[in-house]
């Protein structure tokens, strides 16, 4: 199997990091659905549904037509979110990654393999973490994974915020990307908080879990 390489960001890349970007965000629709079945407050809901249906209407049928209907849209409230969040990244910071991620406190590198862009990160310094660095926008192609990519370009933002003197890595994952967080706490990152992307996420209960990874005291390190 052929060997990887990182690098920085070229603007021939684009089009190749949107669509992995893409991809890797999708491709957790199906988990993000198991999870939100899975939680007590949408059985219970689904439940009250079927027992209203039944006795209103006097039919089985009809009270698993309304569960059925009603699972239906979960699916396309639980992809709304991803589809959303991809949405508004294109849009914004990977419309423009050379104004985003500019030097010298920002990056963006990406992982290839025969020529062809198979991972991706990026790095900018937090808005709501005064000295640390945020990591973001990690994808690995689902081919391409087992390999030790993911490990590589996580490595890669810890040296770049150890050499520009940061005091500490932050980063945001959902809570079904379960192998992101094994690969972060793998790599010295604990989670600190949690939060909900919106209010549909609030409803769904899915959570983004917040990641942290001090780096210790180092010299000139940014006072912010």
């Amino acid at each position: 199997m052929a060997s990887f390489r990182i690098r920085p960001f070229r603007e021939q890349d684009s089009e190749a990091v949107r669509a992995l970007f893409a991809r890797g965000i999708l491709e957790h629709i199906p988990a993000g659905f198991r999870h939100v079945l899975r939680s007590v407050r949408a059985r219970l809901a689904l439940l009250v549904l079927f027992v209203g249906a039944r006795a209103g209407g006097g039919s089985w049928v009809l009270g698993l037509g309304t569960v059925g209907l009603a699972v239906v849209l979960l699916w396309l409230l639980v992809r709304s979110l991803s589809v959303g969040y991809v949405r508004d990244a294109l849009g914004t910071d990977l419309c423009d990654i050379p104004g985003t991620y500019r030097a010298p406190d920002g990056g963006f590198w990406v992982a290839e393999v025969g020529g062809s862009v198979v991972g991706m990160v990026a790095a900018v310094p937090s808005r709501d973490t005064p000295g640390a660095l945020e990591l973001r926008r990690m994808s690995v192609s689902r081919e391409q994974r087992g390999r030790g990519l993911a490990r590589a370009l996580c490595q890669e933002v810890l040296a770049f915020a150890r050499a520009r003197g940061f005091g500490a890595v932050v980063l945001y994952t959902s809570m079904v990307q379960v192998a992101a967080q094994r690969l972060y706490e793998g790599q010295g990152f604990r989670r600190v908080g949690t939060s909900s992307p919106n209010l549909l996420g609030t409803i769904l209960h899915f959570q983004i879990f917040h990641y942290r990874c001090d780096l210790g005291a180092r010299d000139g390190a940014k006072a912010k």
